[in-house]
């Protein structure tokens, strides 16, 4: 530091041992003049000595001090130096002498060097020497310490080799890396027995080859880190380095238990859980590799699945049934795949590879137990079967409960014996109708107890028992058409199932036509002999019998209407007689048209007895004597009960002129009734006209407007009459008889004035009546 190196002024500046030094280019000095019109520039040696200039960071400076000199070879009286560059005038400064001073404390991690310029002026402030470069170097002291430059994890499998790579930490020191203030070295602050750490470097790796995770799966360390090359006067950090051991499949899996005890009721599903055989396997769940052997026999009942966490479930693969076999014992194995394990097994001594299993059936209340999973039968159509199949069930319990069948189609065709189980038909089945019957039968443990359902299927067996049909298009024969002409193919249909043979012929013979069997299904009608004429008023037809051949045979007769027609040359009919083609009709449409026939002839039978009845009741009701008729008056003004009155029309009757009513046997005849009534004085009576029914009314209607203890007319009736040549007779009763009564009326008197009138209609005696004529 207190070294002073001599420096001139030179074009090169060479920097030998840390001074710097000026090479002097020219001794000749060179005078630097000035010209009033025009300045001389020209070249100058360098007359610069510069001192070594060297400032120790952080070195304390409460007043400046001087660090160098400012020298030139030119020794001149008032001369003055100035600086420019880096610094200068504010952290550097110079005097007159040019002795070059620091105000403050450096710090080298801040900056480390600082470049100036000077120059040096006469007294005149002429230039004498020009800017010179120079620089100002800071020295390096051990003012910073080591720092981790985060945190550092690692990790290393299980039984790895020594001297495997773990991680690799480091640290950096912001002093001057070239010199001992920056070299650092690491070291583990304790000695560990499992890494070590290259000081240089910072990588750690693993020292010995016996790590195991199933042991300690983590360790931490701590790495030092200390500047002055590891010196104990150098600077140190510290930090946690967390390695983790990764696993290795280097453990066998191994059963918890030698013996397992598992309960599983009868009616467990098939292919479910029963329990689960649980392992203990060290090694982490990816290296848990198990594999379990089960005896042959007993496989077929259970099985082993891996479960989500490397355990076995024990399945079911066959149904149980507590009465045939109610308990289980076998042993199982675990292995492991040696070809996976990187190194021996650690418990290859000490794993458990075999246990017992014990299975004990529990007993269940279970539902009946069909023979069969689904029942077929066939059964002949049209044919009641007593007994076609059996439905078989039973309780699979050893208390072997009694069973009930039944059927659940409430419409079935098909019924079953409730004990036996036997099948049989209800009613004749027709295959052409439905040609399959599907139902359930259920089977029930008596009297009360569990319910099973099994479906049943009954095929419907043909039998040939419908009649074959003709299926033909419309046949004409031409006026014209010779014997031997083809009028058209004969063809025919069976609705049983079974392969017909059909057979075509004349059910009765017939001289123009003539069938001719192809023995294919097929038959042509053929003209035998003509002529043909539309004129001819009668209708050609044949029939035609058709045999299907099965068993036992069924054959129709059908006829065929033939239409005779006038043809073109190419047989095309162009006149045709209109002509009528009836087929056969079956014994079920006959048996319906006779019945709605027979409806008919019963409903026009009743109908023709009731009209003769009520005939005969009004004849009888003409001849029964009289008919009394009533003339009822209503008053819509409301009087209760007395609004309304009777009358005995026939009274009115008695204004006729013949009096028939009145007559007697032995007596003439003789003034009515009527005529005979005493009228009030004040009242004027005009005559009743014989048969006059007007005059009478309006003679009543006079008395009532005068009689204020009478009732008015609030209704006026009309009655028409009806001729003498009517059946029922006249319905007025103006001819009928009032005589033929023998009631007393003489306590109508006795109700009041407003009964006087009823009472001198009524009230009169007739032997007085008699006795006036």
């Amino acid at each position: 530091m207190g070294l002073l190196a001599a420096m001139a002024i030179s074009p090169a500046v060479t920097n030998v041992s840390g001074l710097l030094v000026v090479e002097e280019e020219n001794t000749v000095p060179v005078r630097t003049t000035r010209r009033e019109t025009q300045p001389l520039l020209s070249r100058q040696k360098r007359d610069w000595i510069w001192n070594s200039l060297y400032v120790e960071e952080e070195k304390p400076a409460p007043t400046a001090y001087k660090i160098g000199q400012l020298k030139s070879s030119k020794n001149l009286e008032g001369k003055r130096f100035v600086i420019e560059g880096e610094g200068a005038n504010t952290i550097f400064i110079v005097d007159h002498k040019g002795d070059l001073f620091v105000t403050r404390a450096l710090d080298r991690e801040e900056k480390s060097s600082y470049h100036l310029t000077a120059r040096m002026y006469d007294g005149n402030r002429n230039l004498v020497e020009d800017s010179g470069d120079f620089v100002v170097q800071v020295t390096d002291i051990n003012d910073n310490s080591p720092v981790f430059a985060g945190t550092f994890n690692g990790s290393i499998t299980e039984r790895s080799m020594i001297g495997t790579k773990v991680v690799e930490v480091n640290a950096t020191d912001a002093d001057d890396s070239s010199t001992a203030n920056g070299e650092l070295r690491y070291s583990l602050i304790q000695d560990h027995s499992a890494f070590e750490i290259d000081s240089v470097t910072g990588v750690i790796s693993c020292k010995i080859n016996t790590l195991d995770r199933e042991t300690r799966s983590q360790y931490v360390v701590v790495v030092k880190a200390q500047d002055l090359r590891g010196l104990t006067s150098g600077s140190t950090a510290t930090t946690s380095v967390t390695i983790t051991i990764t696993d290795t499949n280097d453990n066998i899996a191994s059963f918890i238990r030698r013996s397992y005890e598992l309960q599983v009721p009868e009616n467990h599903k098939v292919n479910e859980k029963i329990g689960v055989l649980e392992l203990e396997d060290r090694d982490q769940l990816q290296n848990k590799e198990p594999t379990f052997i089960i005896p042959n026999d007993i496989s077929r009942v259970f099985g082993i699945e891996l479960s989500p966490n490397k355990n076995g479930n024990l399945m079911l693969r066959k149904a149980l049934d507590y009465e045939t076999t109610n308990s289980y014992t076998f042993s199982i194995q675990v292995r492991e795949n040696l070809k996976n394990l990187a190194f021996p097994a650690d418990n290859v001594n000490s794993a458990v590879t075999t246990a017992q299993v014990n299975v004990k059936v529990l007993d269940v209340d279970e539902p009946p137990v069909f023979s069969q999973l689904i029942y077929s039968f066939t059964v002949e159509e049209e044919r009641l079967a007593s007994n076609f199949g059996t439905i078989s069930a039973r309780d699979p319990d050893r208390v072997n409960k009694g069973v009930r069948y039944s059927i659940l189609d409430k419409d079935c065709p098909i019924g079953i014996n409730p004990i036996t189980g036997q099948l049989s038909t209800l009613r004749k089945l027709d295959r052409e109708l439905e040609a399959t019957h599907v139902f359930q039968v259920k089977a029930q443990e008596e009297p009360s107890g569990l319910e099973s359902f099994v479906k049943v299927n009954v095929t419907v067996k043909d039998i040939n028992d419908n009649k074959p049909e003709l299926v033909v298009d419309e046949v004409s024969v031409c006026e014209s058409d010779v014997a031997g002409t083809v009028l058209g193919i004969l063809r025919a249909t069976d609705k049983d199932d079974q392969p017909a043979s059909f057979t075509f012929s004349l059910a009765s013979e017939t001289s123009n036509f003539s069938i001719q069997d192809y023995g294919n299904n097929t038959a042509a009608i053929i003209v035998k002999m003509g002529p043909f004429s539309l004129d001819d008023p009668k209708d050609y037809s044949v029939d035609v019998r058709i045999s299907d051949g099965g068993r036992p045979v069924q054959t129709s007769i059908t006829k065929l209407a033939i239409k005779s027609c006038q043809c073109d040359a190419r047989r095309i009919p162009t006149l045709c007689k209109a002509g009528a083609r009836r087929m056969g009709v079956s014994v079920h449409a006959l048996l319906a048209i006779l019945l709605c026939i027979f409806t008919i002839l019963v409903i026009v039978i009743l109908f023709v007895m009731r009209k003769r009845y009520q005939k005969d009741s009004l004849a009888n009701m003409k001849n029964s004597g009289e008919i009394h008729e009533q003339l009822v008056t209503y008053d819509e003004e409301g009087g209760g009960e007395m609004d309304t009155n009777g009358y005995d029309v026939s009274i009115l009757s008695s204004a006729c002129h013949d009096g028939s009513l009145l007559r007697h046997p032995d007596h003439h005849p003789h003034p009515s009734l009527y005529a005979m009534v005493q009228k009030p004085a004040h009242q004027s009576q005009p005559s009743a006209c014989k048969g006059d029914m007007a005059v009478m009314i309006e003679m009543k209607k006079d008395e009532a407007d005068h009689d204020r203890d009478g009732f008015p007319y609030d209704t006026l009736h009309i009655y028409g009459y009806e001729g003498p040549e009517s059946l029922a007779g006249s319905l007025s009763s103006l001819e009928s008889s009032s005589t033929g009564s023998n009631l007393d009326y003489d306590f109508v008197s006795d109700w009041g004035p407003r009964f006087r009138t009823l009472a001198e209609l009524y009230g009169v005696n007739e032997p007085e009546y008699y006795h006036q004529y």
